[in-house]
């Protein structure tokens, strides 16, 4: 007999609960005081073909603009916003990368005159960037299913990132084996030329003795 509708959601919660710790590491939220003209960066790496939103607020100081920008490692821009106060953020990942979150405050009455500036920033990326309810609606789904859909999505996220994982360790490995290759070349290579030296040491210094006729 197919299972009850209880029973799946059910199992539903409980692969919710183990999955939890990777939703919690797809979630970033910080708060931080930003001095005014200076310049702040948060940094954070983030895989292939991914998601990531973000909403930010900057509390706002008379004679202060604030500049929110978004780059890649190459200094592509991926976001940019002048005199930014509230807003959000949307993009894809082509590659995986580390990308930087810069806030940067600018006023002619400078340090010490402003009060420094309240900056709220979350992030999300991954299945927690999706909006489910946008889901749900256009394809209507019912609740259990929105959830069996989020869990598949999370799912095939963590089996990305345990591919993603054997791939590194393959070239880690390859790296190291390539490095004792040459590791090993070189102490040859170093063995050949001490060996090498000696030789000619003991033949000049022979010759340099019966030059001298310290020797037969």
């Amino acid at each position: 007999s197919s299972p009850s509708v209880g029973s799946v959601s059910a199992m539903a919660r409980l692969a919710a609960l183990l999955l939890l710790p990777v939703l919690i590491e797809s979630v970033f939220s910080i708060s931080f005081f930003l001095p005014v003209n200076s310049r702040k960066c948060l940094r954070e790496e983030i895989h292939k073909d991914v998601l990531v939103t973000g909403e930010y607020e900057i509390s706002e100081q008379a004679n202060t603009k604030t500049n929110l920008k978004i780059t890649d490692s190459s200094s592509h821009t991926l976001y940019s916003k002048e005199d930014a106060t509230k807003g959000k953020f949307a993009f894809t990942t082509e590659d995986y990368d580390m990308f930087e979150v810069c806030f940067e405050s600018k006023s002619p009455l400078g340090t010490g005159r402003v009060p420094d500036q309240l900056v709220n920033l979350d992030m999300k990326h991954g299945v927690e960037a999706k909006n489910y309810e946008e889901i749900a609606k256009v394809e209507k789904l019912k609740p259990l299913e929105v959830e069996l859909r989020r869990l598949e999505d999370l799912s095939e996220s963590i089996v990305n990132d345990f591919a993603y994982m054997k791939k590194r360790e393959e070239e880690m490995r390859d790296t190291n084996e390539s490095t004792n290759t040459r590791v090993l070349y070189f102490s040859i290579f170093s063995m050949c030329c001490l060996i090498g030296l000696a030789t000619w040491q003991v033949f000049y210094l022979r010759r340099f003795f019966k030059a001298k006729k310290l020797i037969e």
